[in-house]
């Protein structure tokens, strides 16, 4: 009987270490992931710039009325709440899974009281206890597949909350960006507009002492009314930025947040390190990893539900009418006992779980893939993009210059009768068109740096 027992025991071991060979490991994963991938350059191809990547971007601005909207909405975000709690959600899940690969130990007391339906038959009364202890065996690995699919899946839960909260400090900037924008283009229509009130009113003087005609007059009350149409678009743009900015820091949209007078200084370009970083450091990426590692241990999951399952139960109690006696040795008793149920037929229901386990993962890797190129092209689009944009913003300030310059002359011009009014009002609009444009495209380069630093995978 020894004997037969140190056999089993033998068996029981090469089966496990027979299915532990079997299992997935995070070298398959990785081994997988990088060979859907193509081949990655050692630089970027838009723009090199050497030097390690650094975290600290935020602080280059300056600003902080900036720093401290992106810390509030990092802390009250509603949306970013509600993925903290999805990552509480999926960490308790994947500690549920773990749970299964340890004995499931149960304490249960009970007790009877009996006796006849005559008055003088003698009650009876019964006291039991009893520690019941459940345990699969998992020789195929069924079970710590199950535990690593919860555990990768927590992981990729928690990577999606780290890019949401990068996610939302871009929007933070870039909503705060484009309300200052608002605020920086009617305080140009503002001059623009006062401008044009002291031409009105050499045009209404001019036209009384007859050097003016009637077609001046109305050309100017049209500049004042589309400017004046202008601004009232910009105010409104403006309210609606404070109130997006309300809204991702958590507050009422009651347009009333305060912000700065001044759109902040231009950073240089980030440090954007080698593409092969990025694999690791941006959370959109780590969290499609997670995906493929979950769904690489959850086809080894439905693999191994093909196999058969051994179960052990064991016992011990105790039986007594009175309480102090239950635990007594006297009356205690054991069992112990074991179950195996092995699969033979279930209509092809588990082999449909493998494929589709299967198929789960080829469509996991493609995910993967297409989120790794997806962020290589943000990054190369990002870098590209901010080379062009330094070139406008040199050219629209040279095109303000000259503008203004001709405005000048114009003016004079006008003055000595030289020139028409609609050639001062063409060349006038020249000018505010110029100086609307660099603030657009200023506002565009500030976030530029923003989209480069979170395709860069950058923390706030």
């Amino acid at each position: 009987m020894l004997k037969n027992s140190k056999t089993g025991l033998v068996l029981l071991i090469s089966f496990s270490i027979l299915s532990c060979a079997n299992l997935s490991t995070k070298d398959d994963v990785k081994s997988t992931i990088n060979s859907s991938l193509p081949d990655i350059p050692d630089n970027w191809h838009s723009l090199k710039i050497d030097g390690e990547f650094e975290n600290d971007f935020i602080d280059q601005f300056n600003d902080p009325i900036l720093e401290n909207l992106v810390n509030e909405a990092l802390s009250s975000n509603n949306d970013l709440l509600s993925a903290a709690a999805n990552v509480e959600r999926s960490k308790a899940l994947a500690e549920q899974a773990g749970a299964s690969l340890k004995p499931m130990v149960n304490l249960a007391f009970g007790g009877t009281r009996s006796g006849g339906v005559e008055s003088n038959t003698p009650k009876q009364t019964s006291l039991n206890a009893n520690l019941q202890v459940q345990w699969e065996l998992d020789l195929w690995g069924r079970v710590r597949s199950g535990a690593k699919t919860a555990y990768a899946s927590y992981q990729a839960v928690e990577a999606d909350y780290q890019y949401a909260k990068h996610s939302i400090a871009a929007n933070v900037a870039k909503a705060y960006f484009s309300t200052l924008e608002a605020a920086k283009q009617e305080t140009l229509l503002l001059s623009t507009l006062a401008n044009l009130n002291k031409t009105s009113q050499i045009v209404n003087l001019q036209y009384k002492n007859g050097l003016a005609s009637s077609q001046d007059v109305s050309l100017v009350k049209t500049d004042l009314a589309n400017i004046q149409e202008q601004l009232e678009t910009l105010k409104a743009s403006k309210r609606q930025g404070l109130r997006a900015l309300e809204i991702l820091v958590g507050r009422y949209p009651s347009a009333e947040i305060d912000i700065a007078n001044k759109l902040p200084v231009i950073p240089p370009f980030p440090n954007s390190g080698i593409p092969s970083e990025l694999l690791e450091r941006r959370p959109d990426i780590v969290a499609v990893e997670r995906r493929v590692a979950a769904a690489f241990y959850a086809l080894d999951q439905a693999k191994a539900a093909q196999l058969p399952t051994i179960s052990l139960t064991s016992g011990v109690g105790g039986t007594s009418s009175e309480l102090s006696n239950v635990l007594k040795p006297e009356n205690l008793a054991w069992q112990l006992a074991s179950n195996l149920l092995a699969p033979l037929f279930d209509g092809g229901l588990r082999e449909s779980q493998v494929n589709a386990a299967n198929a789960d993962q080829k469509a996991a890797i493609a995910a993967y893939t297409q989120t790794v190129l997806t962020a290589f092209s943000e990054v190369e689009n990002s870098l590209d993009s901010g080379i062009s944009l330094q070139n406008r913003l040199m050219l629209l300030e040279e095109a303000k210059k000259e503008s203004n310059n001709a405005l000048r002359v114009a003016e004079l011009n006008y003055n000595e009768g030289e020139i028409a009014l609609l050639d001062v009002l063409t060349i006038q609009q020249r000018v505010t068109a110029a100086e609307s444009s660099l603030v657009s495209v200023y506002r565009s380069l500030l976030e530029q740096r923003i989209n480069i630093f979170l395709a860069l995978g950058g923390e706030w």
